[in-house]
């Protein structure tokens, strides 16, 4: 079942924590992708130090300014496209970052798919795809497969790479499935 615009338009805390277990297809090339989020960052708006949002409405983060369910995809480090899920309501500059999955999908291609660069990298997800509606879109989209996350399968964790973000560096916004963390690792 595709998730709809009212799963994404809540608190990006919660919303980041139910993201894990959930489903992303990805419809690329005449193919058919899905994975199993795994693991997922919250950043939650201007007073977020780590958040691109701090700076800002900017050209680059405007997706984050707009719909819940939206994508924000962006190019870290000249390196990689990273895919981020907006939430909230319009005008409230908040996204999950997506940064481990599972594939379901045998694409054939054999590289790891922890880590939001190759996650993004396994889904064929580029910045074309940035600020793309996910609640419509035939390209890209998140379900519920009915795969079922308790609250003690999550470990909670400091996000990763935000060492300038003082205060919030060490905020436990970081969400793992517990029962899968060895796989990915």
């Amino acid at each position: 079942m595709k998730l709809k615009r009212e799963f994404f338009d809540r608190d990006t805390l919660v919303v980041a924590k139910e993201l894990l277990g959930k489903v992303i297809v990805r419809h690329a090339g005449g193919q058919i992708i899905k994975v199993r989020i795994v693991e997922t960052e919250a950043y939650c708006g201007a007073e977020d130090k780590a958040c691109h949002a701090r700076h800002g409405r900017t050209k680059r983060n405007e997706p984050m300014w707009g719909k819940a369910g939206v994508t924000y995809i962006y190019l870290c480090m000249g390196l990689w496209n990273l895919l981020n899920i907006v939430t909230k309501s319009e005008g409230e500059p908040e996204a999950v970052l997506i940064r481990g999955i599972i594939p379901l999908t045998d694409t054939g291609e054999n590289f790891k798919t922890y880590g939001p660069g190759n996650t993004t990298r396994y889904l064929k997800i580029d910045r074309k795809l940035d600020n793309l509606d996910t609640i419509y879109s035939s390209e890209l989209w998140l379900e519920n497969d009915g795969f079922e996350v308790l609250k003690e399968d999550i470990k909670t964790a400091s996000r990763i790479g935000i060492a300038y973000s003082v205060e919030y560096k060490n905020k436990p916004w970081r969400f793992i499935l517990k029962a899968l963390q060895k796989i990915i690792e």
